[in-house]
């Protein structure tokens, strides 16, 4: 009797439980459990379970994406250890029931994307509403190399909505650390259809321009790059003008008087163009990272005007590193004629070779030679390693030529030449070529360059091939009257330690410089 009693009561009971969660589970429902700490589970269920209404399990997987982080994960879009999230919840569905949720579901997301952010209110941060439904979508596109999301129009669909996220208010974006997943690693994703949109962002004044620029260089395709290139272009002269002085000198004048600094006009004056430099640099700085045509002729002119500061000239050179078009002759011609000129500062010039150095040497090396002739003995210094770093053995004929024209060497060229010389490849070996341009019947420059390969290198078993010239009264170069760090000394130990001596012969740069050094280099074996 209690049997038959207790049966139609297990399965009311089953019917009524049945009723509970498929009949009248509603939208309050679904609204309540994102607070609650079986809320997932709940909504979970409901999103994979197909005796539900769509709309519903679209509703509960909305919810499951807005719900607040819980010890700072997002539980409803992640999930935790023993609880699956949206994104294992969708991937452990049947591929029908999935793509019929997921169908619906990624146009609400984008929907929920593209909302503006709401107003700042005094005092408190502005939390941003659309990341969890960015977060989301990113999910949905890449999780398991994109199989939750087979359909090719949906994908190419949410990757332009996802571009679009990131290009509005960018600045503020880039920083929040709120995302799963940040910028860069959704731009990484989209690669340069994520970009295409960011030069706009590119504008005197804007923040971020040098984040921008490093992801336009990484991920953008060439018209982009170009269109960033002109951007900044606009940028850089817009902060090179008298204009930005004007428009940033009041928020200088307020930032002394805020720090009760009291500055003379002169002073004021300095903080300014300190400012100025400091900007454009920053500019400079984003332009090496985009190049680009627009970048290279804009810098390249830069680096020539003569009215521009030379600090400044560096860094626009500094900023053409990797940036030359290394099959344009103009571009080649451009830099050599900073570097070739009379009155470019030292400093404008040793960056000006520096990018020399990057180009073919078919391209440069008759233009670098002509600066051998330079009557500032540092010039022909850079000038010649530039040509040894770009030349093998058998093309030290052709620099040899060249150099027993030099006049006024300074002691510090034979001895860097020689370990250039000794670091290079080909036939015949850099021994065989020190040994014939040490020996008489050459000239003093290539005989001292040719010395200095045994400088650095030789050892005691080279000895034999230099004593002879130990005696050897041919006059050493001698420095211009007003050289700078020009001279022609070696240090030399003695029993009361070191003392410096004049070189004026051969002879005493082989027995105070070379011997010496190759004296403590113990023969290989």
């Amino acid at each position: 009797m209690m049997r038959g009693r207790l049966l139609p009561t297990f399965v009311l009971l089953g019917a009524l439980a049945a009723t509970s969660a498929g009949c009248r589970t509603d939208s309050d429902n679904i609204k309540a459990w994102a607070s609650k700490s079986q809320g997932p589970r709940k909504l979970v269920a409901v999103l994979t379970h197909d005796k539900y209404p769509t709309e519903l399990r679209i509703e509960a997987a909305l919810t499951l994406i807005s719900m607040k982080p819980r010890g700072g994960r997002r539980i409803g879009i992640q999930g935790t250890d023993d609880q699956p999230g949206l994104i294992d919840a969708l991937a452990q569905m049947p591929p029908a029931s999935r793509s019929t949720i997921v169908s619906r579901l990624v146009p609400k997301l984008q929907e929920e994307m593209m909302k503006p952010l709401p107003s700042a209110q005094a005092g408190q941060a502005v939390v941003d509403p659309t990341v969890p439904y960015k977060d989301a979508a990113f999910a949905l596109l890449t999780h398991d190399d994109g199989a939750l999301l087979p359909d090719e129009g949906l994908r190419k669909s949410l990757r332009t909505t996802l571009a679009t996220w990131t290009a509005t208010n960018f600045a503020e974006r880039l920083d929040d650390t709120s995302q799963m997943f940040g910028m860069e690693q959704v731009l990484r994703e989209l690669k340069a259809d994520g970009v295409r949109s960011l030069p706009d962002l590119i504008a005197p004044g804007a923040a971020k321009i040098d984040r921008i620029s490093a992801m336009i260089a990484d991920f953008g395709d060439d018209a982009t790059k170009a269109k960033a290139g002109e951007k900044l272009v606009a940028v850089a002269k817009e902060v090179n003008s008298e204009a930005w002085i004007k428009q940033k000198a009041p928020g200088v004048e307020a930032a002394n008087k805020a720090s009760k600094i009291n500055v003379k006009p002169e002073q004021f004056k300095a903080q300014l163009t300190k400012y100025q430099d400091e900007e454009l640099l920053r500019v400079f700085t984003s332009m090496k990272k985009v190049g680009g045509k627009p970048v290279v002729a804009y810098l390249v002119a830069f680096a020539q005007d003569k009215t521009q500061d030379p600090p400044r000239r560096a860094a626009a050179l500094a900023a053409l590193q990797g940036n030359l078009d290394k099959k344009d002759p103009a571009h080649a011609a451009a830099v050599m004629s900073v570097a070739g000129a009379s009155d470019t500062p030292d400093a404008v010039r040793e960056v000006a070779l520096a990018r020399v150095g990057e180009l073919p040497r078919p391209l440069v090396i008759e233009k670098l030679y002509d600066l051998f002739r330079d009557p500032n003995w540092k010039v022909r210094w850079v000038a010649a390693e530039l040509v040894l770093k770009m030349s093998e053995t058998p093309q030290l004929p052709e620099f040899f030529s060249k150099l027993d024209k030099a006049e006024n060497m300074a002691i510090t060229e034979p001895l860097k030449y020689g370990q250039l010389i000794a670091n290079m490849k080909g036939t015949p070996t850099p021994a065989q070529v020190a040994e014939k341009y040490a020996a008489s019947g050459h000239s003093v420059q290539n005989r001292l360059t040719a010395l200095g390969y045994y400088y650095n290198v030789g050892t005691q078993a080279d000895l034999a091939k230099i004593s002879g010239y130990a005696s050897d009264r041919t006059a050493a170069p001698k420095c211009k009257a007003d050289a700078k760090d020009c001279d022609w000394k070696c240090d030399v130990q003695t029993d009361k330690g070191s003392e410096t001596k004049e070189v004026t012969t051969l002879g005493e740069f082989v027995e105070h410089c070379v011997k010496p050094a190759m004296e403590k280099r113990k023969s290989l074996k």
